[in-house]
């Protein structure tokens, strides 16, 4: 299997692009990667010397410019041609760490959107309390949403969690300001109603408060409020562990304590980090497109790359379009 890789794309690269190319060779016998970007700077790193080709460019796409124009505009950005390179079928899918908006126009206007798709929905795996994650979509690729849009992010996240998270008959939540039925705006009320009298296992609506023990696999919403949530609880986390990391380090028994400590708080904050998901799908595409963090280092890449790899093997995009259809 191939994934093309943009190299140039995030706050780290392309070293720690590189590195995580590296990992997931190691890890995959049966990988392939082809990178696209400034061949000088990336061999300076790589060090995988098998089932890895480089595609030279030296134009990338940087996070200030306008999305759309810059897509359309650098043919011969490293973003653009890695999803050519899907759409022409060269590779099977698609990893950046790139701007968030380039990626989201690269996927739906090169790759291109499944037939029956009103709108594309971005979708990490958060990390929950119990450790099984949660899939949460839209988180920004759609500001403004229609019901319509809402049930299917309901229905791609369902079969999301199924192929790819291997959860039986995973529950769909709403979030809502209330769990009572009748809560929430018309969007959120009319969604519930469509959810209700669809096929997927619906438990109702789900407060944000929940959303780190959440009763069910997969939480939609519109794409203005899964980014205020998605953005908030990070915040929430980092400053949380920032001031652990203050209290722990602020006079000499704390220190004690934070040695004896250090190996529990280290597996704490792994199972809470939610790099170790990989990146956040674009559901609704033909083929699978990962956007990795801006700040992914190695490890976090290479999560990514294997997120894409496992939907491209269990051919996500098609179940989707199945399921559209019916």
């Amino acid at each position: 299997m191939k994934i093309a890789v943009d190299a140039m794309g995030g706050d780290h690269a392309p070293v720690e692009i590189v590195k995580g190319v590296d990992i997931a060779l190691q890890k995959f016998p049966d990988l392939e990667i082809i990178l696209y970007g400034n061949e000088k700077l990336i061999k300076q790193t790589l060090t995988s010397k098998e089932r890895v080709s480089i595609v030279h460019t030296e134009e990338k796409i940087y996070s200030e410019e306008d999305p759309v124009l810059a897509v359309r505009r650098k043919k011969d950005a490293s973003l653009v041609l890695a999803a050519k390179a899907v759409k022409d079928g060269e590779a099977a899918a698609m990893v950046s760490a790139g701007s968030t908006g380039a990626v989201l126009t690269a996927g739906l206007f090169i790759v291109g959107r499944i037939e029956g798709i009103e709108r594309p929905a971005l979708a990490p795996t958060f990390p929950t309390a119990n450790g099984k994650g949660v899939v949460l979509l839209d988180v920004g690729a759609n500001a403004e949403c229609k019901p319509k849009y809402l049930q299917q992010f309901a229905i791609m996240g369902s079969i999301y969690a199924e192929k790819v998270r291997g959860v039986k008959n995973p529950r769909v939540g709403l979030i809502n300001i209330g769990t009572e039925e009748n809560k929430g705006n018309d969007l959120a009320k009319a969604t519930f109603d469509l959810l209700k009298e669809s096929k997927l296992n619906f438990v109702g609506n789900v407060e944000p408060r929940e959303i780190l023990n959440p009763p069910a696999d997969v939480l939609v919403t519109d794409g203005w409020t899964g980014n205020m949530v998605l953005k908030t609880t990070e915040g929430v986390a980092s400053t949380l562990f920032k001031m652990m990391k203050e209290t722990m380090t602020s006079d000499w028994k704390s220190k004690l304590a934070a040695a004896i400590l250090k190996p529990n708080l280290k597996k704490l904050k792994k199972r809470m980090d939610y790099e170790e998901e990989g990146g956040a799908s674009l559901f609704g595409i033909k083929s699978p497109v990962i956007k990795a963090h801006g700040s992914s280092d190695a490890n976090a890449f290479y999560n990514a790359i294997r997120q894409a790899k496992i939907m491209a093997g269990v051919n996500l995009a098609e179940e989707i379009s199945k399921a559209i259809s019916e």
